[in-house]
Formats: C-alpha cells, structure tokens, sequence
C-alpha cells in the first residue's frame, strides 16, 4: 500500500528500471551528439521570466511554472532551452569559433495538460548551430535527426523528417496580397491545418484574404521546390534524402523561426512529433535588444515521446531491451562460503570493483544456497566463492557451469577471461 502523498499531475517518478530507459535515451542522444562534434553545455533551471515574454509575448506565461522569488524577481523554471541558448551565446560569442555546435540535455517544464507523449515536467535534447547562415547547417541538424532514429533501431518505414520552409509562405502571402503583418496569423492557421476541419480552416483564410482551395494548390505545385533544393542535394550525398518528405503543411507553432522548419514523425501517426526544429536567426538579436546578430537554427527532441515509440516499435524496443539486459546484468556474484573470511571477501570484493567490476554480495551471514539465488536474480555471470580451501578461491563460469580453483592473484585475469567469452544477458535459465 502507498502512503497518501503521490507525485503532482504530469511528473514522473523514476524506479531504477525507469531510469535504465531514460538513461538508454540520453546515452544515444550524446554518442550521436559526439559523432557530430557537437560539445555539451547547460544553463540554469530557473530564468527570469522576462527571457521568455522576450521571446513569445505575454500568451507564454500561461505554460510557465513562475513565482517571484524572495529578491522580489519574477522567475520562470524553464519550458525550453533556446532562450537560454541564446543569452548565453549572446554574452560570450566572441570567445568561441563560429559556428558554434552545441548541444544540451536537461529537465523542462511547461503547464499544460497532461496526455500522451506531454507532461509538465520532461527531458529534452538540445542541438543547435550557430553563427553559420548557410542552409549546410539546416541539413547537418537534419541528418543528426535521422542517424539519432537509425541509432535507436527505426527503419525507414518507421520515421519520415517533414520538411518545409517559412519563406515559402512570405512567398504565397506576397502572391496572394496578403498584409505582412498577418505573418503570425497566418502561420498558426496553417500550424493547425490538419487539426481543424477544412471549413474552419477556410474561414480563417477567407478571413486574411486567400483559401483553403489556395493553399492546398500551392502545396501540391512545385513553387516552392527552390527552397530546399540546397538541402535535398546536401542529404542526397549522405544517402539520407529517403528519410525526408517535403511537407508545406508543417510550418512550427513558435514565432521566431525564420527559414526552413522540420518535424520528425513516425509513419503510423500514433502520437505527437517525436523532435521539430528550424533556423531562427533574429532570437539572438531580439534577446540581445539589437546588440548581437547571429544567425542559428537547432532542434529539439523530447523524452516522453521517443521512449513511447521505442516501446511500440518492435525492432527498435528489441535493441532497448537489449541493451538493459547487459546493463542490468552483474559481473560477479561473491559467494562467502565461510563467514570467517568475510574480512578476505570485502578485501577481494574491493579489489574486483576497483578493476571495473560490477560486483554485488550478501551483507549478511547468509546459506550458500540463498546466496547463489541472489547472484541469480542479480543476473551475475561469474560466482567467486569464498570457502574453507585457502589460499584457493573457486570461480565459477555460471554459463557453462564451470568451476576453477585458483590463487586469489589469478582471480581478476580469470573474471575478465570468463567475462570476454560470455554474451550478455541472463545465465539463468
């Protein structure tokens, strides 16, 4: 029975084999990151909640954790990174090479509703370029997207990056005599496009001046192929262009995206985007007050909603569960036959942990038998036993089920043999 205190709606509690998954995720997040040459950085969980009205106007304080502080400073727990990005690259640009590459993985969060694939609390990769304004930066953001999926097991029909680009739009309103001032406006009904019903849509259009008829002609036309042109041709030469699909309809909800924009989606449509992102290269002048201007673009993915995929995709939840059996597995089982070398034990015991061993025993005075029980639900590959044969100790290959006497210096070469020959995963069948 649980006690009367539960976590708060939309946060998380994270048991060890929770944590297994999440700790996969940020695993594979970095190793892709590092192939990319992508170097770490974080910034503060609470900001001031100006950095955020900043960026998005007032309408933002309704996602945001904020209180005022006990300096009489209005505080926010931070619902995305980019801000942050961007006064920090804003404060020390002259100090790094451009472009600068940098990624980051840290906690976020956001009052919404909660539901599938969003919470109030979720981790996030991070990864952005900037200070390079050419469009070789948007498709190097988008290839790390597409090895990020092919790292965590998807195929190619799994996935699709839905690619579109904001300026193809300026170029339809310019066509259509659109005001400029109806940018936003605009972007938002097509942002929810595919939410609404095509009457809803159409009275929105009708509204600013075009139709829903307008908009699905200049989908399907080819005006606006000059806008990505560059970076098929740059994903062509990586052999990755299969994974992409030149989507209009996707145009991203937040104001300060600039240029190209893309989504990452999985081809079923079960839930939300897995990661989105797109080039903002005015975020960095906004935030400086017209002091610094940096071209940038970047993506973000999610933590709730890729773990949700990698579960119900069956070749990419394989690789996870794969994964964990090795993780979870124990290298050895130290088995104190003869409670008067307990004191030898702890000595051997810290002698095989200190060589890099994932060593686990019982603490107590317990059977044989009990202990072996403990190493098999510990999923230990190699028994060290412990008995009344000094100096002799016994190692036992729990695989093959075999057993050696040997000195007690021979016992780490011996572990590191056994433990090179034996697959991971459970031993006990």
């Amino acid at each position: 029975m649980g006690g009367k205190f539960q976590s708060l709606p939309g946060f998380r509690d994270f048991y060890p084999e929770d944590c297994a998954v999440r700790n996969y995720v940020f695993e594979h997040w970095r190793l892709v990151a590092h192939r990319y040459n992508f170097h770490e950085y974080e910034a503060p969980l609470l900001e001031p909640s100006e950095l955020y009205q900043k960026k998005s106007g007032e309408e933002i304080l309704q996602q945001l954790f904020h209180f005022e502080d006990r300096g009489k400073r209005s505080v926010a727990m931070r619902p995305e990174l980019t801000p942050s990005l961007a006064r920090m690259a804003v404060a020390r640009q002259r100090d790094y090479r451009k472009p600068m590459r940098w990624f980051g993985i840290g906690q976020f969060f956001r009052y919404e509703k909660p539901q599938k694939g969003r919470g109030r609390e979720f981790y996030q990769l991070n990864v952005d370029i900037l200070g390079e304004p050419s469009e070789s930066a948007d498709a190097e953001l988008i290839a790390f997207a597409i090895d990020l999926m092919l790292n965590f097991g998807f195929c190619t029909g799994d996935f699709v990056i839905r690619l579109s680009n904001r300026d193809a739009w300026i170029d339809f309103m310019q066509d259509e005599s659109m005001p400029e001032d109806k940018l936003q406006e605009f972007l938002q009904v097509i942002d929810k496009m595919e939410r609404e019903s095509p009457e809803k849509t159409d009275k929105k259009l009708a509204a600013l001046g075009s139709s829903l008829q307008a908009v699905k002609n200049f989908i399907s036309s080819t005006a606006a192929d000059k806008h990505f042109s560059s970076i098929m041709d740059n994903l062509k030469a990586r052999n990755l262009s299969e994974h992409v699909s030149i989507d209009l309809g996707v145009v991203r909800g937040l104001a300060y995206y600039t240029g190209t924009v893309f989504e990452v989606f999985d081809r079923r449509k079960s839930m939300r985007a897995v990661a989105g992102g797109g080039r903002y290269d005015e975020l960095c002048r906004l935030i400086s007050n017209d002091t610094v201007s940096m071209p940038a673009c970047g993506f973000a993915m999610g933590d709730v909603v890729i773990t949700d995929l990698i579960k119900e995709t069956k070749h990419a939840h394989a690789r996870l569960l794969s994964h964990l059996g090795g993780v979870s597995a124990t290298d050895v089982q130290v088995i104190i036959a003869d409670e008067s070398r307990r004191a030898e034990a702890l000595s051997t015991i810290q002698k095989l942990r200190t060589a890099g061993f994932r060593v686990n025993y019982s603490m107590t005075e317990n059977k044989v038998s009990k202990q072996f029980t403990q190493g098999e639900h510990a999923k230990a590959r190699v028994a060290v036993i412990i008995g009344s044969e000094h100096p002799k100790v016994g190692v036992k290959d729990l695989a093959e089920r075999k057993e050696e006497k040997v000195d007690a210096g021979e016992i780490i070469n011996l572990v590191r043999t056994i433990l090179d020959k034996t697959p991971e995963g459970p031993l006990y069948a």
